[in-house]
């Protein structure tokens, strides 16, 4: 059962009670990411993040963590382009322990300068890593190409001349701005009482208080275009996409049908074709990239550099299949697939903390699992069918290759800006 309360201060609470496990989740969500960022502080978000873990005014970076670690908890956080969170996964009687450390680096960090530098070089060392794993740095260079010059097309993470150039000051400015009781929430579920969450997380956040600029939401002009990067890599990683919806779409049910019979699983068109009939790749694989007033759609593949033009046709030709049609077996099997994954995800206490947390960022209202089982049986094939012509349309699509290729290698004719 959901239960919400609002603190005196204007904190809204939110809590899913799971009597039948041990353990509880609680997250703290800052409703700002990466798309707010001005140009000259790209990062700052992730950076703010990573120094909320590096000691407040009573416990230090290392006291933090052997607290965590003492009662076998998980403590951990990420930034991504629309909203910040940190979280905790515990065993349930812990619970207050974890809502006192997550509310004390929440609230009292100290921003030392001393520490920043050194977690900038942790930064710099992320960002190393990123562009040393080409199946994730191709994510990047495919939503830069699709949205150029977008706040949504900059790497959250940011870049190295941005990361260095921020100081403390820079971040407590942006918590600021950013992070205020209309801004902020707390999300819990586990076996928990939602009172008794209330009086814990209101004595964390005594004091807390100040207003913070709302964030609007990014809506990018697609740039579809072909982006060739050269890289010494055994395989090409190849990433094809087009238009894709936001997450506040009427039709996005829709679409996750349509993804999940394009790429969603080892039945789906191109896993068969890509992976199982023509050994193309390992991996192959549709997504979807939503926000709130954006999307995009891809198809994922990593293939041999002397096989990509196979690749890209493949992939080209499946799009062009589907947008030819699809049948009513698909539809259903990829109805029971989606409702399948949902009821598997919904037995964590992490994923139920999470949706609780989502869906009030971005719907301003809990949805309900039956209300969206409810929506998936709806789908129909005429209505997949119409989504595809929207979403699959080749004067959207774009293609991003990383790997060792030539530029002008591949044929592909680049769509117009739309």
């Amino acid at each position: 059962m959901i239960a919400s309360s609002t603190l005196p201060n204007g904190v809204r609470i939110f809590t899913e009670a799971m009597p039948g496990v041990r353990s509880a989740t609680i997250g703290i969500w800052a409703d700002v990411g990466s798309a707010a960022e001005p140009a000259e502080r790209l990062g700052v978000s992730h950076l703010v993040e990573h120094m909320l873990f590096k000691g407040t005014q009573r416990r230090t970076s290392r006291q933090i963590a052997e607290e965590m670690d003492g009662i076998g908890g998980n403590l951990n956080a990420f930034t991504d382009k629309e909203s910040t969170c940190y979280y905790a996964h515990v065993m349930d009687r812990h619970l207050p322990i974890a809502i006192d450390v997550l509310g004390d680096m929440f609230l009292h960090s100290l921003f030392d300068e001393a520490e920043l530098r050194k977690e900038q070089h942790v930064v710099l060392e992320e960002i190393k890593m990123y562009d040393d794993s080409p199946d994730e740095m191709i994510h990047d260079l495919f939503t830069r190409t699709m949205w150029r010059g977008s706040h949504l097309g900059e790497p959250t993470i940011g870049y190295a001349q941005t990361v260095t150039a921020l100081d403390p000051a820079h971040l407590r400015g942006w918590m600021a701005q950013r992070y205020a009781p209309q801004t902020v929430i707390v999300t819990a579920a586990g076996n928990l009482a939602h009172d008794e969450v209330v009086d814990l997380v209101a004595r964390a956040f005594e004091g807390f208080a100040g207003a913070a600029v709302s964030p609007v939401a990014d809506r990018p002009q697609l740039t579809p275009d072909v982006a060739i990067t050269f890289k010494e890599t055994e395989q090409a990683y190849v990433l094809l996409g087009s238009r894709g919806l936001s997450l506040r779409d009427a039709d996005r049910y829709t679409l996750s049908v349509l993804d999940t019979i394009l790429g969603g699983g080892m039945s789906s068109r191109l896993f068969q074709e890509v992976r199982e009939k023509r050994g193309l790749a390992y991996s192959v694989y549709s997504f979807q990239q939503s926000y709130r007033d954006a999307g995009l759609f891809g198809v994922y593949a990593g293939t041999s550099p002397d096989r990509v033009q196979e690749c890209v046709d493949v992939i080209c030709g499946e799009l062009d299949a589907a947008l030819a049609g699809v049948t009513e077996a698909e539809v259903a099997l990829a109805r029971e697939h989606i409702k399948g994954n949902l009821t598997l995800a919904l037995e964590s206490t992490s994923s139920r903390m999470m949706r609780l947390g989502r869906n009030e960022l971005v719907y301003g209202r809990q949805i309900a699992v039956e209300e969206i089982e409810a929506e998936i049986d709806a789908v129909d094939r005429a209505a997949v069918e119409a989504v595809a012509r929207v979403v699959l349309a080749p004067e959207t699509r774009g293609l991003c290759v990383l790997g060792p290729i030539a530029q002008g290698a591949i044929r592909f004719t680049p769509a117009r800006a739309a």
